[in-house]
């Protein structure tokens, strides 16, 4: 009976983390995040600041640092003042803990007006807890595997894999945090630093 009784109590404890699941988040116009980007460094001043302008069934709009900011329904971004994308799928709710998906996308970096496809091959490997500058969140850790084909310059190509982990936080509506690994950018981190919801 004490056995069973331990059983029910491990189940209780480890049940949430197991059985969790996220829904696509629900945002609304008003709705802000700051962000602190840093590459050697670490540092928690932002200097990423994102508002929602429009919220619709088929995108999302609004700024990025003041420049236009484009999302998909599922927060994935289409277009910012550095990147565009063609089909980016960093998330695809609803997210579990042994979820996997694959996706391709062309690409292109504005400040070196470099272009490319890549191949990502997403799995979400765990629910746990994430400490960034605006505290702590219960996250779903993913991890992003991409094959890179693309141009880094007039005749000149690269082809390379790189590696994206990241934390989706159902309380802050956001990627709380995102580590990438790119053999042609460098390491780079991104982390929440204050979430404003519009009440």
């Amino acid at each position: 009976m004490r056995r069973v009784l331990l059983c029910f109590a491990l189940a209780a404890l480890c049940g949430p983390a197991v059985g969790q699941k996220a829904d696509p988040p629900v945002l609304k116009a008003g709705d802000q995040w700051k962000f602190v980007v840093w590459y050697t460094v670490p540092s928690a001043t932002p200097n990423r600041t994102w508002v929602i302008t429009s919220v619709t069934p088929t995108k999302i709009e609004g700024t990025d640092n003041g420049e236009a900011l484009l999302l998909t329904p599922e927060l994935n971004v289409v277009e910012s003042p550095r990147d565009r994308t063609s089909n980016l799928k960093m998330l695809s709710f609803p997210l579990e803990v042994g979820k996997q998906w694959r996706y391709e996308t062309d690409w292109l970096f504005k400040p070196k007006g470099s272009k490319g496809t890549f191949t990502g091959n997403v799995t979400i490997v765990a629910y746990e807890k994430v400490r960034v500058p605006a505290g702590e969140f219960d996250a779903f850790k993913l991890i992003d595997r991409r094959a890179m084909r693309g141009i880094s310059g007039i005749n000149s190509t690269i082809d390379a894999q790189s590696v994206v982990t990241y934390w989706y936080a159902p309380a802050a509506n956001a990627i709380v945090k995102s580590e990438h690994r790119n053999p042609y950018l460098g390491p780079s981190t991104v982390e929440l630093v204050e979430y404003r919801p519009q009440r």
